[in-house]
């Protein structure tokens, strides 16, 4: 345990010292610098955004315990350092599992737990439960432990699946022959944009959509997930790459920048004056590689 997390400090004084220190890593590199810390956010955000770092990234520091579906015991994250010093009730955890935009979170009853009713609300202790992330770990759990498969065989492919990125990423995209997996687990996509209502997935400021055939890349031995909040994943080939040989058409989603790849094939690169910024948040985090890790995370994935 740090010494942040032994001294009581706030929630947004660990995650700004996280990210500062992620910067710097980032400078290293060569990299820009990215958003900074937890300041001005509310206190919804400041729980999401804690264990959303603490499910996916850092349980194995922290010393909690994952099992194979990804899921902790809710006592024990309860006690984490960033959580703690924000004070976190049972309350809490329950709203913003509940109330999250974008469903990241899980949360049950321990199924080891005999808990009688005593009201419609069910238990309301803490040691009752259990609680993951649905999908975005670096930590390594298997993928058939806690993610629906998609196969041609079960009929559940769906009609559409794409992958938002950014004109900034693209270039290296094209580079690495693909989309990579960057230090996580999985490429991340959706079943379609959020003008198309999907939730989860793809980033709203997403600029160019990957479509992908994602039925030619079962055929060629790609494995491909859902998520419980309905992210579609994959760990790609060779190297954590999905090829572009898969991509069946690349356009950009707001700006017009006509068909980049159609049908595995590249027809153009990006028009000339288009602006190339990297967006916030999307700087790397801890472990991740030179060449940044999409970004940050994996390439525009959200």
């Amino acid at each position: 345990m740090s010494a942040l997390e032994n001294d009581g400090s706030s929630a947004a004084a660990h995650i700004a010292a996280e990210d500062k220190l992620a910067d710097g890593k980032k400078k290293q590199r060569g990299g820009r610098g990215g958003g900074g810390g937890g300041g001005g956010q509310s206190r919804e955000v400041l729980i999401s955004k804690a264990l959303s770092r603490l499910l996916r990234h850092q349980a194995a520091n922290a010393g909690i315990q994952l099992d194979a579906e990804g899921f902790a015991a809710l006592e024990e994250v309860m006690k984490w350092g960033p959580l703690r010093s924000l004070n976190v009730t049972f309350s809490d955890i329950k709203d913003v599992v509940a109330s999250n935009e974008k469903q990241r979170f899980t949360l049950k009853l321990n199924p080891s737990v005999t808990v009688e009713p005593s009201s419609n609300q069910g238990s309301t202790t803490p040691s009752d439960y259990l609680i993951r992330a649905n999908q975005g770990h670096s930590i390594k759990i298997e993928s058939s432990s806690h993610l629906e498969p998609i196969t041609i065989e079960a009929g559940n492919v769906p009609p559409k699946v794409v992958h938002g990125t950014y004109f900034a990423f693209w270039p290296a995209i094209e580079e690495s022959g693909g989309l990579k997996v960057m230090g996580r687990n999985h490429i991340h996509c959706s079943t379609g944009t959020p003008e198309e209502g999907a939730v989860s997935g793809m980033r709203k400021d997403a600029e160019l959509i990957v479509e992908i055939d994602v039925e030619k890349s079962l055929r060629e031995g790609i494995q491909w997930w859902r998520s419980d909040n309905g992210v579609l994943l994959t760990e790609g080939g060779e190297g954590g790459v999905l090829s572009t040989r898969f991509f069946k058409k690349v356009t950009g989603r707001k700006i017009d920048v006509g068909v980049l790849w159609e049908d595995g094939e590249r027809l153009a690169g990006l028009p000339e004056g288009i602006k190339a910024r990297i967006p916030s948040g999307k700087g790397p985090r801890g472990g991740g590689r030179r060449g940044g890790r999409g970004g940050g995370r994996g390439w525009g994935r959200e």
